[in-house]
C-alpha cells in the first residue's frame, strides 16, 4: 500500500502539520517507517484517526492524555480508531448548523471578551478558522448567555467553577473510556464495534443526566443537614472560631 508524507496526511485529515507533530510528541500517532532523520511515512488510513482525535477534542473537550489512553498504538489500534470515530459521529449529531461570530456573541451579551478568552483557553468555546462559533462551542456560549439573562450573574456563578467542572468531567470520561476499552472492545464481534460504540455513547450521555437528576436533591438535602449542625455560638468563650457544633443524635 502506498504510504504518505506528513504534508499529505495533514491535507487528508484537515489538521495542520504543527498539530500533527504535536500528536506525534504526545504518542497519539506514529509513522509506519522512517527513511531518514527527518523523513517519515504514514499509513493513509491514519487520516481517519486524526480526524477522530480532533473531533474528540472539539466536541468532548477531552484532554490528549485521555484520548491517548483510548486509542493508543497497540494491537487493537484499528478498533480503537473505529471507536473514536463512532464517538465523534454521535457527538457531531448534536452540533447543528448555527454559527455566530465573536461580535455577535458580545452584542448578545452571551459572554464578555474576558470570558471568551477563558473559555477558549479551556477548549470549551473555540472559534473556527472563519472566526465563528459552531456546534457545542456555540451551545456552551448560548447556555452561559441564558444563565446571565436569567439573573445568574458572574458573581453568583464565577468562572473559577469551570475548572472544578472540568476536573470532575475529565475523571468521569476517563473512567467511561477505560471501562469501554476493557469491556466492549475485546468482546465485540467483527463489524459490531461502530454500532456498539454509538449505542454506548448515547447510553452514557443519558445515564449521566439521569444520575445527576437522581443525586441532585439528596445531595442538596445532605449539604443542608450538614450546615444545620453547625450554628453560631451564643457564648463568645466557646473557642476561637466562635462557632458551636451540634452533633446529630443517632436513632437507637
Amino acid at each position: 500500500m502506498e504510504l504518505i508524507r506528513i504534508g499529505e496526511l495533514a491535507k487528508r485529515s484537515g489538521v495542520s502539520v504543527p498539530t500533527l507533530k504535536h500528536y506525534l510528541r504526545e504518542g497519539l500517532i506514529a509513522p509506519v517507517k522512517k527513511s531518514g532523520r527527518t523523513m517519515a511515512w504514514y499509513h493513509p488510513e491514519l487520516a481517519g484517526k486524526v480526524k477522530a482525535i480532533k473531533e474528540l477534542q472539539r466536541h468532548e473537550y477531552l484532554p490528549l492524555d485521555v484520548i491517548r489512553d483510548s486509542i493508543e498504538e497497540h494491537a487493537s489500534a484499528r478498533d480503537d480508531a473505529d471507536a473514536a470515530e463512532s464517538i465523534a459521529r454521535v457527538l457531531a449529531t448534536h452540533a447543528g448548523d448555527r454559527a455566530r461570530t465573536r461580535d455577535e456573541i458580545l452584542a448578545k451579551g452571551d459572554a464578555t471578551a474576558a470570558e471568551l478568552g477563558v473559555l477558549a483557553a479551556a477548549g470549551l468555546a473555540v472559534p473556527g478558522a472563519d472566526g465563528s462559533y459552531r456546534g457545542d462551542d456555540l451551545a456552551v456560549l448560548s447556555t452561559l448567555g441564558a444563565a446571565r439573562k436569567a439573573g445568574l450573574s458572574a458573581e453568583m456563578l464565577p468562572f473559577e467553577i469551570i475548572d472544578e467542572y472540568l476536573r470532575a468531567i475529565r475523571a468521569l470520561v476517563a473512567i467511561e473510556l477505560k471501562m469501554f476499552r476493557a469491556g466492549v472492545i475485546p468482546r465485540a464481534k467483527k463489524g459490531e464495534l461502530p454500532e456498539l460504540t454509538e449505542t454506548a455513547t448515547k447510553l452514557s450521555e443519558r445515564l449521566v443526566v439521569l444520575l445527576r437528576r437522581k443525586l441532585l436533591l439528596p445531595t442538596m438535602k445532605r449539604l443542608m443537614e450538614d450546615e444545620a449542625h453547625v450554628e453560631p455560638a451564643s457564648d463568645p468563650g466557646r473557642g476561637s472560631s466562635g462557632r458551636r457544633v451540634r452533633r446529630k443524635q443517632r436513632r437507637k
